[in-house]
């Protein structure tokens, strides 16, 4: 938001575009946005809120401020209406994407080629703690380095190897501690899901259907979970499916430990409720379990342990789930967060939130020499 806030400053007037694929993402962005520019700012500025059913723009309006937009709203309207998108981009001057791994996918890179190509004179920056497309496909990865022209501006500090563990030293992240728990299905995999599971870009849905239903398996996480309910007061648990979520929830429920389950089938008004409860400030130990929704964007900073029920060939995946826990003292988290892995030994997985920042170094050291803005550096649709 410093960079936003700086770009904003130095164009007047101009207009910067935040492009983020969740409601929840859009929220954050705009109330930290309004947060930095109440000390930032040197004049009064619209903030253009575009996502949601029920929000609406008219291009004419946006002229001078900060536009948070929903990738699916923007993407439909472009589509059936170009020229709202066209005089956008005649008045943007930066775009950000949230997520930036995303960047290369057909719904993204449809709208950037509007927003960033049309005009030299518009920044691109993107956001992300995963800088990669997949674990073991380099010609994606390559094609996202490629689009960035190879710039990855990563923290660097003199005494650690890695942003981790200086942002953990300076307080912004709690120190994770990580366990894994192995578990072994008594059920071998047939030939026919070894041959998918060797091919396919995340675990089958077949196999996580058998896993959520293994009574072993989740009394394993169950008692986990209660485990650490003895030490830690908000805890995330991410399920193989949504009815596996469900049924956690209910078991948990039924042991005496408050437990809600979501997912993309939770209704907006229960989900917001459920949210809300566990984003508060009660002294009961609290356990969210939930399938695909709040691996990006969710922000509980006192969430200070999870367990990993859900396995995935994706550590981009595990690297979002990790992150959920790991908000520091100085973003009103905690000192320490435990991570438990429920390891499936037939299943390739992850262990380390820290192979996200060594594994894609190879696909970005074609480095290209890009021109510095006062201060921060871009990638100028130009090149």
């Amino acid at each position: 938001m410093h960079v936003v806030a700086t770009e904003l400053l130095h164009y007047k007037p101009s207009v910067a575009v935040w492009l983020a694929y969740s409601e929840e993402l859009c929220e954050q962005a705009a109330d930290e946005f309004e947060k930095a520019w109440s000390y930032l700012g040197d004049r009064s500025l619209d903030v253009y809120r575009y996502w949601g059913a029920e929000r609406n723009l008219d291009i004419k309006d946006v002229h001078d401020g900060f536009m948070i937009a929903g990738l699916s709203k923007l993407y439909e309207r472009t589509k059936r209406d170009s020229d709202f998108i066209t005089r956008l981009a005649d008045r943007a001057s930066l775009v950000v994407i949230d997520e930036a791994h995303q960047a290369v996918a057909e719904t993204y890179s449809f709208l950037l080629d509007f927003l960033v190509e049309r005009n030299t004179h518009t920044d691109l920056l993107g956001l992300t703690a995963t800088p990669g497309r997949t674990w073991d496909d380099p010609y994606e990865d390559e094609k996202l380095a490629n689009f960035f022209n190879y710039n990855k501006v990563t923290l660097k500090t003199e005494g650690f190897d890695n942003p981790v563990e200086h942002l953990i030293s300076e307080g912004y992240l709690a120190n994770p501690k990580f366990r894994s728990l192995p578990f072994v299905n008594g059920t071998s995999l047939s030939n026919y899901q070894i041959k998918r599971l060797a091919t396919a870009l995340e675990i089958p849905e077949t196999i996580l259907k058998s896993l959520s239903e293994s009574v072993q398996r989740n009394m394993l996480i169950v008692d986990s979970v209660e485990e650490l309910a003895s030490r830690h007061k908000r805890i995330l648990l991410f399920a193989a499916t949504v009815q596996h979520a469900k049924l956690l929830a209910t078991v948990l429920r039924a042991r005496g430990i408050w437990a809600a389950s979501i997912s993309y089938e939770t209704e907006k008004q229960e989900r917001q409720h459920i949210i809300h409860s566990y984003k508060s400030d009660d002294s009961e130990p609290m356990v969210l379990c939930n399938y695909g929704v709040l691996t990006a964007g969710f922000d509980a900073p006192r969430t200070s342990a999870e367990v990993i029920a859900r396995p995935t060939k994706s550590l981009v995946l595990y690297s979002q789930m990790v992150g959920r826990a790991i908000r520091g003292t100085l973003a009103d988290g905690n000192s320490e967060a435990e991570i438990v892995t429920i390891v499936d030994t037939q299943l390739p997985g992850f262990r380390d939130m820290t192979e996200a920042f060594v594994n894609w170094e190879d696909v970005w050291k074609n480095e290209q020499k890009i021109p510095t803005i006062h201060g921060e550096i871009y990638r100028k649709a130009a090149q």
